[in-house]
């Protein structure tokens, strides 16, 4: 059973109420997408998690001057401990993005942004998140496969499981997708509307595997189930996901599995992740011991137009149904 609930506007200036059907972009949520996929080659004996990159894209001229190149892992990508540093907040990038806003983006284009640095740590030795580890992943997943990555994501885990109201994140038009603010800090530059005339101000195509979808919380919350629950690929494959590394950079206590964000709460240990796009903020946690899975999603990357983080709303959510199932 799963319900989604909206409240707010869609459109500040026009006051259209939110629907529970809006679709937003997800942030970083949609690497749980990437990891599946990943996970399912992984059972068919396509990709090896203890693999070393190179195995994969070795023979790409690019690939030598990738930063620990030689010893990156599959594993290593997916639980951000493979030193590879972030592109998209590179001044280079940020500064391309924004003279260039429609510019549609090869993944080896992203990888230009840190060729030939120096890492912050030798790979397994650190971590790190870092959106250029999904990048690497989907550009392996593309290889291993023979197809583009959302026909593969499609085929493997948005059409099975009936995620009805899930799209690629693949251009500057996303039928669906509801005005998003970015406040006057847009990391990205440009305006606090995200959206004009149904165009975005800047492509959101870049951030493919390290993000890359829009979605409904009503989707998100039954996808959590779902994955976590073992029905999105092999159930075998389950305590390997969830096996996390320390991720101080997310929190004292938050470990950092393969595309899973491993969070303690005062409602019990829950599983999921969080997302970030100008103008949109996401988290979506599922609680194994309760079974609850909840998504929620803002049309604003301004925090304090939230008022808490949304993972503190999801738990005081679940604490809210804990107690009025105990009545």
């Amino acid at each position: 059973e799963s319900f989604g609930l909206a409240v707010g506007y869609s459109d500040r200036d026009a006051k259209t109420p939110m629907r529970p059907t809006d679709l937003m972009l997800a942030g970083s949520t949609g690497k749980t997408f990437a990891a599946v996929t990943a996970l399912q080659l992984v059972k068919e004996g396509k990709i090896g998690l203890d693999d070393r990159v190179e195995k994969y894209l070795g023979a790409e001229s690019w690939y030598s001057r990738l930063p620990n190149a030689k010893d990156i892992t599959v594993r290593q990508l997916m639980n951000h401990t493979s030193g590879l540093v972030r592109y998209e907040f590179k001044d280079q990038f940020t500064k391309d993005l924004t003279a260039n806003p429609e510019e549609v983006w090869k993944p080896a284009e992203l990888l230009a942004y840190l060729l030939d640095e120096k890492p912050p740590f030798a790979a397994g030795k650190g971590w790190d998140y870092s959106d250029t580890n999904y990048i690497v992943l989907g550009m392996i997943i593309e290889k291993v496969t023979g197809k583009r990555f959302y026909d593969e994501a499609k085929k493997r885990v948005i059409k099975p499981l009936k995620l009805t109201n899930t799209i690629p994140q693949d251009g500057l038009r996303l039928k669906g997708v509801i005005q998003g603010y970015a406040g006057a800090n847009n990391p990205f530059g440009g305006k606090d509307e995200m959206i004009s005339n149904g165009k975005f101000a800047i492509n959101p195509q870049f951030e493919w595997t390290g993000g890359g979808w829009a979605t409904t919380s009503e989707d998100l919350a039954r996808w959590a189930k779902m994955m976590y629950e073992g029905k999105a690929f092999d159930q075998t494959l389950l305590p390997q996901m969830l096996d996390g590394v320390a991720a101080p950079m997310l929190g004292r206590e938050t470990k950092y599995g393969l595309g899973v964000i491993i969070r303690k709460t005062s409602a019990g240990t829950s599983y999921g992740h969080s997302g970030f796009f100008p103008g949109y903020m996401t988290d979506m946690m599922y609680f194994p011991e309760q079974r609850i899975a909840v998504a929620v999603q803002v049309n604003t990357s301004v925090g304090q137009n939230v008022g808490k983080p949304l993972g503190r709303v999801l738990v005081e959510t679940v604490e809210l149904i804990l107690k009025q199932t105990v009545r």
